[in-house]
């Protein structure tokens, strides 16, 4: 874990990094919080050397050299290339659209979805004399 995080807890929030800040002790800490925003699904505040921008990491190129993320910068058309050494701060910024979707949510929706598909086809076959 990044050595220096900052979050602003939410009691109703489980495991979202919504509202964390990561800064880096090492390089390792940086990766790891890449590796983070790359799989969060909302906005990102990058802090930069000189600049603060904000968008949705779409890629990340750890083995490149030198290493690089892809970024949708908000207000811009085109995605931009940031080497992963300019980045000196992560801010989760965006809301996280996967908080509170679950598996077993996603579970519940799917057998859901099964049950009805199979009634509609029982109910076809009894309407039609095959049951």
């Amino acid at each position: 874990m990044p050595a220096d995080i900052k979050t602003h807890p939410n009691p109703h929030r489980h495991a979202s990094l919504e509202g964390a800040v990561f800064t880096f002790q090492s390089e390792a800490d940086r990766v790891e919080a890449i590796d983070k925003a790359f799989d969060y699904r909302g906005d990102i505040t990058l802090t930069l050397h000189n600049e603060q921008v904000e968008g949705y990491i779409f890629n990340r190129e750890p083995k490149a050299t030198p290493p690089r993320i892809q970024v949708f910068i908000k207000g811009s058309a085109e995605p931009r290339i940031i080497p992963y050494a300019d980045v000196i701060a992560i801010a989760f910024t965006g809301k996280d659209t996967a908080d509170g979707k679950s598996w077993d949510a996603w579970v519940s929706k799917k057998e859901s979805e099964r049950q009805a598909e199979a009634d509609r086809i029982k109910a076809e076959a009894e309407a039609q004399g095959h049951l």
